[in-house]
């Protein structure tokens, strides 16, 4: 998300930094690329003229002219209004009131409505332990309701049945009334969406939420729709008290006008931001941390956040434990801190958080893969459990057997068992060396990460 507008932007800003003093001329020339950048992210005209008027303001004023670095000034400024014009901060769902907490999802057809709903029943369930239960009142399109009672089961939390023939204010009515009766903390009711904003589906989410008066009512837009996604957000505005957004499909929106657009247009905050099929796929939406990605500077505290979450725990101090004592790094640790990487999003997610990251030529940018580690991960399963544990027995023959059974070559098996060699030397000099032993061998192995051809750094060690 917003690849193309963090190198137009990240461009000018570095041209920016390298002077010694700003003029108005230089603030006026910057602010015609930024204002471009903007409007070929699909961000809204309003938006765009509004967002450039207030930088410019302080840009000119003591805020950037009368800095000792101005450049960075500058870069301070255009990152606070980039802020401001998403929402300054995130925004939580409101769960104090009495339960059951009732969330009404509302949005068009193929937004990505039910997947949502079940992300968020995950995320609920996971993160703020909450009691969940999910209702489907969509009787239109088939097989809407079977797809959330799946979903259900996968994240693991009660479904209230419901069937095409019913009405749809009934089925939230007697959700309601489940929910109260099995003690859920938070009711989520998935709604039937239409191909464009019509009377009939105005009318009936209307009466739904007339019906059940819920505590949040989100509207689920996609945000590859760009700046129509804010203004059907607004339609849906007009016509109902939304309490927030969510966009979906993040991962395949390169420009973020939609991000950018949503709060100014509709007045409504961005809630959450969904990336990807997956049920754990959605996080919080944070105005300051997204402008920062933007800007080119990466979003660490996310990254941190996501790596306290998802590295398992148990693992990263059994391996721990089994370096201080001196035992030797064998091929499952190495397929264990592999598939971890891939459970935080992979590399591509990885470097996305990174500062600096927007810069890179797209053709590094393109060889930054999970192929690679699935790869790595089949070449250590086609081994025996002997062969894992001690890694010298692979003489040729048995190289050239694990490669037939993972279907790649034996350079391939080379090269991971290359790489299996500079964690395993670095590992043994942790336990000599300690911590500082260990921050040493990470950035050697840091340097050959972009071409895979180096080392990986532990994960959660």
């Amino acid at each position: 998300m917003f690849e193309s507008l963090s190198q137009r932007l990240s461009a000018t800003v570095d041209r920016l930094r390298g002077r010694g003093r700003l003029t108005e001329e230089n603030i006026r020339e910057s602010l015609r690329e930024v204002r471009i950048a903007l409007l070929e992210a699909d961000v809204a005209l309003p938006v765009v003229q509004a967002l450039i008027q207030r930088v410019k303001v302080r840009a000119v004023g003591q805020d950037v002219i009368k800095s000792l670095s101005p450049g960075q000034a500058l870069v301070k400024v255009v990152s606070d209004e980039l802020t401001a014009v998403m929402g300054t901060a995130n925004t939580e769902l409101n769960l104090a009131a009495a339960p059951p907490v009732v969330v009404l999802m509302a949005g068009l057809q193929g937004a990505g409505k039910t997947t949502t709903v079940a992300k968020l029943a995950r995320f609920l369930t996971e993160r703020k332990h909450k009691k969940v239960m999910v209702v489907s009142c969509d009787v239109y399109r088939p097989a809407a309701i079977a797809q959330l009672q799946t979903l259900a089961e996968q994240v693991k939390v009660s479904f209230f049945p419901s069937e095409a023939g019913q009405d749809p204010v009934e089925i939230a009515k007697a959700a309601v009334q489940a929910a109260r009766r099995e003690v859920a903390d938070v009711l989520l009711v998935d709604t039937a969406g239409r191909l464009h904003v019509d009377e009939a589906m105005m009318a009936e989410i209307k009466a739904i939420h007339a019906a059940i008066n819920p505590v949040e009512t989100l509207f689920v837009v996609d945000s590859m729709t760009g700046q129509d996604a804010a203004t059907t957000a607004k339609a849906f505005s007009d016509a109902l008290s939304l309490t927030g957004v969510v966009l979906t499909k993040t991962d395949g929106d390169a420009r973020g006008g939609a991000a950018l657009s949503v709060r100014y247009i509709t007045g409504r905050p961005i809630k959450f931001l969904g990336a990807g099929e997956k049920t754990d796929a959605l996080e919080p939406f944070h105005p300051d941390r997204v402008a920062q990605r933007i800007l080119g500077m990466g979003d660490v505290l996310s990254l941190v956040e996501e790596v306290e979450r998802k590295v398992d725990h148990e693992k990263a101090q059994k391996l721990a434990e089994k370096v201080i004592k001196g035992k030797r790094f064998d091929l499952n640790d190495m397929r264990d801190q592999l598939q971890q990487m891939t459970q935080m999003g992979g590399l591509a997610g990885l470097m996305d958080k990174l500062p600096g990251m927007a810069s890179l030529p797209d053709n590094v940018k393109s060889k930054v893969n999970d192929k690679e580690i699935h790869k790595m991960v089949a070449i250590i399963g086609s081994m025996t459990k002997k062969e894992r544990r001690h890694p010298d027995l692979l003489n040729g023959s048995r190289r050239a057997r694990v490669a037939r059974g993972s279907g790649t070559l034996p350079a391939d098996v080379n090269r991971l068992l290359k790489q299996y060699m500079q964690m395993e030397k670095m590992m043994s000099k942790l336990s000599k060396g300690g911590s500082k032993g260990l921050l040493r061998q990470m950035r050697g192995a840091m340097k050959g990460m972009g071409g895979m051809g180096g080392g990986f750094p532990p994960m959660g060690g």
